[in-house]
């Protein structure tokens, strides 16, 4: 469900609480109207911002080691899921609902008390309004639906090498870290997730309070000390009367495949076998194989999700403690209002933030368009999709030695004999006619054709859009060829499917998709001109055309890597509904998401191909913001005491801008022939490059900020005040100064619009040794910068302030980019990327 598999493009979701599911009533209530689900905020504080400043100085590790290391205790399992809440704040909240809907109808959802003070309820408008009116009341938001936006990749990374060395060898990365995943559950029995892969103590972090709920779908035992947390949260979706168990499972059970194969990526253990299909395709591993796992899942596969239930499950891992926080999902619609930052689930993410929380969430698969972004807010961190360098490749020989290239996961023909061609549309039985049933030659139906036609020889089918509706699949495919004692399948594109990029699939018999419609006709022309039919009859009396398989089961790694995918969502960030740019960079950074092998649940429904697998092979910025999640926990690991902002720094200043031929990142600019158009990536393709994990352990520098930053940002926007007291609660008198995004001390700048001149400022901490840093730039086109001091020595633990002077010398509404450099002589070296959009010089009247 979240990923790009085959042809597809999908995306996912969020939540936040604990279900009340009060419902309220009196004898003669009438509904005054169309009842849908309502946030409710008050204004008093929510729990975390009495006691998460406590929680932050009182579970410190040291380098990932909890500090009673020899406790071993196993999670707690818990039978009441949905159960009501009995504290003091959810009782506020069904006080107000009595006095306010006095006599009136009313469900009580969810009650959110640790980032957020307030509620979710199913009321009518009429309701709404009525509450929104209360003075203890802060805002009133309408809920809305959400979307879900490796065997190989540790090694692209380094970590082998690199990143896991620094953390004490794959037995140990990630220790003592929490990564907590929004999303549609998990697999509790996948061998990614046991906790019997090691003979070391493996204790359950003693910060971290999450319970396993207990259901028929996850029963008791389902958790571990590997698999520590697990819920579910569908509260809205029931109410809208859509929510069907028999599918979704009303448990923490993953009945869709995403959830569990975005886990393991970030966490999954290490070197589990890739089997598929009976092929073996190498060994899996999480980018931090030894964190520990907590679910909480609020998408689901026949609807996706919906914001209050995704604020419940994020309310809900903060209150557990998870130290990481990973979102492969993103809002259907662009959040309305006078800026994309102020809506209930990056509101949410801000109350985690100053929790101490390192929220990532998936770019969308929205790309290759300017302004596709669907992550919005500098506190969260946006991850691209890229490319790493293994592919699989298949080919077919003609028997006129012509080569065509395809794709499929599948062994070849035996010794690469040559075997004879045939049509579906030829080998039809007696009963069966292309006009009795026209996707015949699709091949879902082994009775429509005669076996002793088909036996031995290489079957021809056609791949229309009806795969791509999920109308007919490979697999029926397949079983229909073996069915027939097929000796393998080969695929052409049907013409009016047109630039689709197919991921291979896996097949248990000889067979190859041949993705290209030009390369269809070729073999197709061939098939044809090889046919020898009656003068009279005009019947085939011969089938003359022969090929041989190669296969496609050995990978290749050979290809320039990284480039930025053409789905993966592009910025500038859209701070509204107009269109305006935000003064912030996104995304900030890219990883590997395509062609991804990682988990799949044992009943998991949203890759047909992959239905009864153990793993699957995924594409999507779902994939990419697993693999930063996991590296977070390694530098959380490394460095206890980091903020979000600082384990954001670290990853984005170490960042890479050249592929592994040593040229620049590409990225793709079209859906059709990707490949063909491409040009070099900028900011808005990447953010600040693709993610070096060795580096990263290792900054040297970092840019730090904290929650009244991102307050003093927010109450900076125009108009925002009210907003602002709305969702948290603080007014934006109390902070003496408010800031735009360029002033945040983000390690980027970005400047929507640049009239004239601008000074910026930015700070940097020296987190290593005593080191003297050189400063070198590179301006962007139109504007000249120049940067104070060009040079600096800075001790440990010393900060130093950077001044970044701009001034347009051009007219222009053309983005362009520059980078600034610092080059320290202990070898770190520290990226900032600029990007400024609109250019006005001094005494202009043109209209930009």
């Amino acid at each position: 469900m979240g990923g790009v598999y085959l042809v597809h493009l999908v995306v996912m979701v969020l939540s936040l609480g604990v279900l009340a599911g009060t419902l309220c009533q009196v004898d003669d209530g009438s509904e005054n109207g169309t009842t849908a689900v309502y946030i409710v905020t008050l204004k008093q504080a929510p729990a975390s911002h009495y006691y998460g400043e406590l929680r932050k100085n009182t579970n410190v590790f040291k380098h990932g080691v909890p500090r009673n290391p020899k406790q071993s205790h196993n999670p707690r399992n818990d039978s009441r899921s949905n159960q009501s809440s009995s504290s003091y704040i959810a009782r506020v909240h069904d006080s107000l609902l009595r006095r306010v809907l006095r006599g009136e109808k009313y469900l009580k959802l969810y009650s959110y008390h640790y980032l957020i003070n307030g509620f979710a309820v199913l009321v009518t408008p009429e309701q709404a309004n009525k509450l929104s009116r209360r003075k203890e009341v802060a805002n009133v938001a309408l809920d809305f639906s959400v979307r879900t936006a490796t065997t190989h990749t540790p090694q692209f990374l380094g970590l082998p090498q690199g990143a896991w060395p620094k953390a004490g060898g794959y037995e140990t990365a990630g220790e003592g870290i929490v990564i907590g995943f929004i999303d549609t559950g998990i697999d509790p029995s996948h061998p990614s997730f046991s906790d019997d892969s090691s003979l070391n103590s493996y204790p359950v972090p003693s910060h971290f309070s999450g319970i396993c709920e207990v259901t028929r779908d996850f029963p008791s035992g389902s958790c571990n000390r590997k698999l520590i947390g697990a819920r579910h949260f569908a509260a809205s979706a029931i109410t809208r009367g859509i929510f069907n168990s028999s599918q979704d499972y009303a448990s923490p059970f993953d009945g869709d495949g995403h959830g569990t194969h975005t886990a393991s990526v970030a966490a999954g253990n290490h070197g589990i076998p890739v089997i598929v299909a009976r092929h073996h395709f190498g060994n899996a591993s999480g980018m931090a194989p030894r964190a520990h796992v907590a679910v909480y899942k609020a998408l689901y596969k026949s609807f996706g999700g919906f914001a209050a239930d995704v604020v419940a499950a994020i309310d809900q891992a903060a209150q557990d403690g998870v130290d990481v926080l990973s979102l492969s999902i993103t809002p259907n619609r662009r959040p309305p209002g006078i800026a994309t930052f102020f809506n209930p689930i990056d509101m949410a993410l801000l109350s985690a933030v100053k929790a101490g929380i390192f929220a990532v969430q998936a770019a969308g698969n929205t790309g290759p368009s300017p302004k596709s972004m669907s992550s919005f807010s500098p506190w969260i961190f946006t991850v691209g999709a890229a490319s790493h360098d293994r592919a699989y490749s298949n080919s077919i020989i003609l028997g006129n030695n012509v080569t065509i290239h395809g794709v499929g996961l599948a062994p070849g023909t035996h010794k690469n004999t040559m075997l004879t061609l045939i049509s579906a549309l030829h080998a039809l039985n007696n009963e069966t006619t292309v006009a009795t049933d026209m996707y015949v030659g699709e091949c879902q139906d082994s009775s429509n054709f005669n076996r002793d036609l088909v036996k031995g020889n290489l079957l021809i089918c056609s791949y229309s859009i009806r795969f791509v509706l999920g109308l007919s699949t490979i697999k029926q495919a397949i079983a229909t060829a073996k069915n027939l004692s097929a000796a393998g399948v080969v695929f052409y594109m049907d013409p009016f499917v047109i630039g689709f990029q197919l991921n291979p699939i896996p097949m248990r018999v000889p067979g190859i998709i041949i993705p290209s419609p030009d390369d269809s006709k070729v073999l197709l022309q061939y098939y044809n001109s090889s046919l020898e039919r009656n003068e009279t009859t005009k019947k085939i009396t011969r089938f003359g055309s022969v090929a041989s398989i190669l296969g496609g089961l050995k990978a290749n790694y050979s290809n320039s890597a990284p480039k930025v995918m053409f789905y993966s969502a592009r910025g500038p960030d859209p701070e509204d509904n107009f269109l305006d740019d935000a003064d912030i960079l996104k995304p900030n950074l890219v990883a590997p998401g395509n062609l991804i092998w990682a988990a799949w649940s044992s009943l998991g429904t949203d890759s047909v191909e992959f239905q009864g697998e153990n793993f699957a092979l995924m594409s999507g910025t779902s994939m990419a913001a697993p693999h930063i999640a996991g590296l977070a926990a390694l530098i959380k690991q490394k460095f206890p005491s980091f903020s979000p902002a600082a384990i954001a720094s670290a990853l984005s200043t170490t960042a890479s801008l050249y592929d592994n031929n040593g040229g620049p990142i590409m990225a793709q600019r079209a859906y059709s022939n990707p490949d063909i158009n491409q040009s070099p990536a900028t900011p808005f393709d990447m953010g600040s490059g693709f993610v070096n994990a060795t580096a990263a352990l290792d900054p040297g520098l970092i840019f730090d900020s904290g929650y009244d930053d991102y307050m003093s940002f927010l109450c900076g926007i125009n108009g925002s005040s009210p907003v602002v007291l709305n969702y948290t609660g603080q007014n934006c008198l109390s902070y003496n100064s408010t800031i735009n995004g360029t002033d945040l001390n983000l390690p980027s700048i970005t400047i929507a619009k640049l009239y004239q001149s601008k000074t910026v400022q930015r700070s940097v901490t020296n987190i290593a040794g005593g080191e003297t840093y050189k400063v070198g730039w590179s301006a962007p086109y139109g504007v000249t910068i120049k940067v104070a001091p060009t040079r600096f020595c800075i001790a440990s633990g010393e900060r130093q302030t950077l001044s970044v002077f701009f001034d347009a010398k051009m007219n222009s509404s053309t983005a362009s980019y520059g980078r600034i450099g610092l080059f320290g002589d202990q070898g770190h070296v520290v990226n900032i990327p600029l990007s400024v959009i609109v250019k006005v010089t001094y005494n202009t009247t043109t209209n930009i």
